[in-house]
């Protein structure tokens, strides 16, 4: 199979668990209102492809427009109301709330906006890379943007005409 584990200590290098009051609040590239803290990364794990941690998003707070440059992202709603603009002029926008997931994927000109005045948006974030890639955009945001509505591709909903059927 080509990797040899025999002689791995799996005790040290094996699964680990990082206790929720053990992430590390110095994650570089932090933004205005929003507190990053790393769970994984290489440096305190060995993680090779990912990074992962926690995104607190103050009440009435967001974002400027920003990209992760070739990173994918997901991020799954905790606690509170995440809204999402994307777009060259963050023209679409989308809602999500606690166990929904997002997926962001490369070089998307996006703006993450905590939805409530009063309660503090938490969210797991996990990264498909080690740097902390955030290109800060000069956008004109569109004065009222459209709202999309996910469709899953694979499990079409019922009543959701596929275009292609031969019906």
């Amino acid at each position: 199979m080509g990797h040899d584990h025999h002689h791995t200590d799996w005790k040290h290098d094996g699964v680990r668990v990082i206790p929720a009051d053990q992430l590390d609040p110095t994650t570089a590239g932090q933004t205005t209102g929003m507190n990053r803290a790393t769970a994984i990364n290489f440096a305190r794990v060995g993680a090779q492809k990912i990074w992962a941690g926690t995104v607190h998003i103050h009440a009435n707070a967001k974002t400027g427009a920003h990209h992760h440059g070739d990173l994918e992202s997901v991020i799954y709603v905790v606690k509170g109301k995440a809204r999402m603009r994307w777009g060259n002029n963050l023209e679409f926008v989308a809602e999500a709330g606690p166990g929904d997931f997002i997926f962001v994927p490369p070089y998307v000109p996006h703006q993450e906006i905590n939805a409530s005045s009063d309660e503090t948006l938490e969210c797991v974030l996990v990264r498909s890379g080690q740097d902390p890639v955030v290109v800060n955009l000069d956008i004109e945001p569109a004065e009222k943007p459209e709202n999309v509505a996910w469709v899953d591709p694979i499990h079409k909903h019922p009543g959701h005409a596929d275009p292609n059927s031969k019906r």
